[in-house]
């Protein structure tokens, strides 16, 4: 008899890079310098840290699965119909399931060259074919992504601002993109840093949901919010997008210490104006430090910067490892297609200070 194969996974699955999220430990250094994940610079708000540990005696308990307290509350901080919103274990989680519902062999899944990971992983997970769209001076074409959408396309994510580069399209960019989409294609708007920005010209993505049939938006807690640890998102669909999700995702996908910290850093409206002015102030005075020092960082408006190092003795490897040396972790992102940039997540002020000194001694070194 033929001894049977072993078990096979599905189409794509081993044509997937695992994700490898930043470094959090330097060997030999009690505690470096973490500004390789785009984590809070200030931490949690204190009442969220409170809601969380007051639900330590009851783990025992399963959560609400609908998060009705979570999602009422955000619809009443963003004004938003509760029906229509879903949350998830991060907004990774709803990538997915947005993947798994609307995609799978056969059909595509079109992205910026340069967005999250992500995209083409959960494309390869369901057996569909990721479609890198390149862009122009690190910023998503709206014209070159519409001209890559074929009869296959089903989805077309887009991360404003845009996650590693920063950089963001405008209110009008995003409609005319969604107005060149065909009314089978789902455009999905990851707004996962819409806190960070202070644009005029620029809207998350609830505008679009509101008025079309084939727009979702996905947000998290993990950035401004500061509880990336306990994997929270939500998102804001048109009905019939959410009803989908409510079917397939996990009945229990959001743990209940992570629903209480939720609301709890949503009320918290002084926590969240202290983050956002920090940002303010040191992301402009980070990237007018690295631009003196020669290193062409982007025009981001999220919670990090991406200097550009040039070829030779001072190229990004050398700059990554020379930081670590100091204590800093920073983010590499050769995975992204940006092998000559480093990554770096806006710290505290003495943090910010300490690796613009250090990029300074590497530089003259």
């Amino acid at each position: 008899m033929t001894a049977p194969k072993a078990p096979a996974p599905g189409p794509g699955i081993l044509d997937i890079s695992p994700y490898v999220g930043g470094d959090a430990k330097i060997e030999g250094v009690a505690r470096p310098i973490r500004l390789a994940s785009n984590e809070s610079a200030l931490g949690p708000s204190p009442k969220a840290v409170e809601a969380y540990r007051a639900l330590a005696g009851d783990i025992h308990r399963y959560p609400d699965g609908s998060a009705d307290e979570l999602r009422h509350a955000l619809a009443e901080h963003h004004r938003l119909d509760p029906a229509r919103i879903v949350c998830g274990a991060g907004s990774d989680e709803l990538i997915g399931l947005l993947q798994r519902a609307y995609a799978g062999p056969g059909t595509e899944i079109v992205y910026s060259r340069h967005g999250f990971l992500m995209y083409r992983i959960g494309a390869l997970a369901v057996g569909a074919t990721p479609v890198a769209v390149p862009e122009r001076d690190l910023t998503a074409d709206v014209e070159a992504m519409l001209a890559a959408v074929t009869e296959k396309t089903r989805l077309v994510f887009i991360a404003n601002p845009n996650n590693p580069t920063g950089t963001y399209l405008s209110q009008s960019q995003m409609e005319r993109l969604h107005a060149g989409l065909p009314s089978n294609v789902l455009l999905a708007i990851d707004a996962a840093y819409a806190e960070f920005v202070n644009r005029n010209d620029y809207e998350p993505g609830t505008r679009l949901v509101d008025k079309a049939d084939n727009v979702v938006m996905l947000r998290t807690f993990s950035k401004i919010y500061a509880l990336a640890g306990l994997r929270l998102g939500w998102g804001y669909f048109p009905p019939d997008i959410a009803d989908v999700l409510n079917r397939v995702r996990g009945p229990f996908n959001v743990g209940a210490p992570a629903l209480a910290a939720g609301v709890a850093a949503l009320n918290d409206t002084e926590s969240l104006a202290r983050a956002r002015a920090h940002n303010d102030r040191w992301q402009p005075w980070l990237n007018e430090r690295l631009a003196a020092l020669g290193l062409e960082p982007t025009s981001s408006v999220g919670n990090f910067v991406l200097p550009r190092f040039a070829e030779g003795p001072h190229n990004a490897d050398a700059a990554f490892s020379f930081l670590q040396s100091r204590g800093i972790l920073t983010r590499k992102m050769g995975g992204y297609g940006l092998p000559e940039r480093l990554r770096i997540t806006v710290g505290t002020g003495e943090e910010n200070e300490k690796v613009v000194a250090a990029l300074a001694a590497f530089m003259a070194a």
